[in-house]
């Protein structure tokens, strides 16, 4: 790195702390920390668990934006300082250059979680994943995202549960439905809801002719405490049927999988994850708690028909991303207009470039 660059790189860390201070608001959220503090200090603050509970992840948070800030705050200028009486051609120049693409990364995984101000951001995400029209190419195309978005999720250091998983008859999956628990889950994988495309030549063709495969990506938050949704018993059917397989685990011959079906709504939620027919009953019933606590946020929103609109078709028209292997390698988003040709990167699980362009979007 050149002396210029380094100081480009300077100037833009002032620019962006900048940016960070007046987005967190951090005169306020350091005076809301500090009271937020005292009250949990109080007497009665555990009178009422379920509002303590809230107020000290609240406080938890509010308090890991402040320390991360002020660290990335100090580390900048401490660098400014060195750079400023070190010589271009020592080694601590060097360091100083390794510093700075240290402390960049850092920034920038800092911005992303500043953008994560949803109430439910910070929550486990769950994905469903439904081939479109095509079958085995489809079916083919849902294996290939399934397989991403494991790889994505052991790039973050997040734990993955398949909950539902029903295999292609020739090939790839009909339907899958997996967990993915960790820091932000879904605040991250919320930006994958919609209608993925892929075009390529496909594999299952004799002739070697180009194929356009669907397949529809559903993400939930794995709802806790914060939104109180009550099932009926009168409103929910129970099927219970054979295990047909678990992705490669060992499946239960007994008739231990259940569907859930919700009668208002028409939701139908499976598991055959457990051995156990009651655990399966009890997670397929949290899964339909999610779904049913999505359609609640997207009416407070006044955006349920809009959102639904975009997933009643699983085709052409409907996708929020491409993803091409032939005749030309790119993958792009529709929404943020965000592309790579690093086609093989991307269905290696490194999708944080399109993740981050959605949520700067502010979509």
């Amino acid at each position: 790195m050149e002396r210029y660059e380094l100081n480009k790189y300077l100037e833009s860390f002032d620019s962006r702390l900048a940016d960070l201070q007046k987005a967190l608001d951090m005169d306020n959220l350091k005076q809301q920390f500090l009271e937020n503090s005292r009250l949990m200090s109080a007497a009665d603050f555990w009178d009422d668990v379920k509002s303590a509970q809230k107020m000290i992840e609240k406080t938890n948070q509010q308090k890991e934006q402040i320390d991360t800030y002020e660290s990335l705050y100090q580390q900048y200028k401490a660098l400014e300082e060195l750079a400023a009486v070190t010589d271009d051609q020592s080694e601590d120049f060097l360091m100083i250059t390794d510093e700075v693409y240290v402390l960049d990364k850092a920034l920038k995984t800092f911005e992303t979680l500043t953008l994560l101000n949803e109430p439910y951001d910070d929550l486990p995400a769950i994905l469903e994943l439904h081939p479109g029209a095509g079958g085995t190419e489809s079916q083919d195309w849902c294996e290939m995202l399934y397989r991403m978005y494991q790889r994505y999720a052991v790039r973050k250091n997040y734990k993955i549960e398949v909950l539902d998983y029903q295999a292609g008859e020739e090939a790839g999956i009909k339907s899958v439905t997996i967990r993915i628990k960790g820091k932000y889950a879904y605040g991250y994988l919320k930006s994958e809801h919609g209608v993925h495309r892929l075009v390529r030549i496909s594999p299952f063709d004799s002739n070697a002719r180009r194929h356009t495969s669907f397949v529809s990506v559903e993400v939930m938050p794995e709802i806790d405490q914060r939104i109180d949704i009550q099932i009926k018993d009168e409103d929910i059917k129970v099927d219970v049927y054979r295990s047909s397989g678990a992705g490669g685990q060992s499946v239960n011959t007994t008739d231990s999988a259940v569907r859930v079906t919700h009668l208002p709504t028409n939701i139908v939620v499976t598991c055959q994850n457990e051995r156990s027919q009651i655990k399966n009953k009890e997670v397929a019933m949290d899964i339909l708690r999610s779904k049913l606590a999505v359609l609640e946020i997207e009416k407070q929103k006044k955006l349920l028909s809009e959102i639904k609109g975009e997933q009643k078709d699983i085709g052409w028209g409907s996708q929020i991303r491409s993803y091409v292997f032939h005749p030309y390698q790119m993958v792009k988003d529709h929404r943020t207009d965000y592309e790579t040709s690093q086609t093989v990167s991307v269905m290696d699980g490194e999708i944080d470039g399109f993740i981050n362009a959605y949520l700067k979007s502010g979509d």
